[in-house]
């Protein structure tokens, strides 16, 4: 009977997507009260500065993408809100941490042994004299 209840409150076609939606929040609710339970600065004190920055964007990120959420919900629409332009300014930031991460892991050139690479992979021609001397060599035979 209670799933009669259910049905009457709203469509039956959207009662699994509501099933998953509210499992996703309770997933959501359960990470937040893990971040929770750490101190930031007890966090970030083990983290590089690049890895804290990460953090900050990702915390301030969720934390709006769930006002976009909020918003919508309330029948406002977020894309008319200034929510919006904060979303996009923290990807800009997140594009930035992107670019100095790559930039971390892509190789370094040696240029003392990419120099001696080139030299030894050009061809050099050799002495007149030492080819004489070897075609002598090959013709008496």
């Amino acid at each position: 009977m209670a799933s009669e209840e259910i049905n009457e409150d709203y469509p039956v076609e959207i009662h699994e997507y509501l099933s998953t939606f509210e499992n996703s929040i309770g997933a959501v609710d359960e990470m937040l009260k893990t971040m929770m339970s750490v101190s930031r600065n007890e966090l970030l004190q083990k983290l590089d500065p690049l890895e804290q920055a990460k953090v900050d964007l990702v915390s301030a990120y969720t934390l709006n993408s769930m006002f976009w959420v909020y918003l919508a919900t309330q029948g406002v629409n977020p894309k008319e809100h200034p929510v919006k332009q904060e979303l996009e300014r923290i990807r800009v930031y997140m594009n930035r941490v992107k670019e100095i991460t790559d930039k971390k892991k892509a190789g370094k050139l040696d240029r003392g042994a990419a120099s001696r690479f080139v030299k030894n992979a050009l061809w050099e021609p050799k002495p007149k004299n030492a080819s004489k001397v070897a075609n002598k060599g090959k013709c008496k035979n």
